[in-house]
């Protein structure tokens, strides 16, 4: 998955918690990455962090979600 593509929370929804924790620490990691990438002024689309944070706070949403 390219991380132009939006995760859509109907998507999400049906995989398990092993799943969305592994798609979480990839967002994670991939969000660590935009930013340095903005700080060492090599990020050229912003647009790209909010995108990423989003993304992630889907994943959470499904996680707890499925816990409660």
């Amino acid at each position: 998955m390219k991380s132009t593509d939006m995760i859509k929370f109907s998507n999400i929804k049906d995989k398990d918690i092993k799943e969305l924790q592994t798609m979480l620490k990839d967002k994670k990691l991939e969000l660590f990455e935009l930013k340095l990438q903005l700080k060492t002024m090599q990020l050229t689309d912003y647009s790209k962090i909010s995108a990423v944070r989003k993304e992630i706070a889907r994943i959470n949403t499904a996680i707890s979600a499925k816990r409660g």
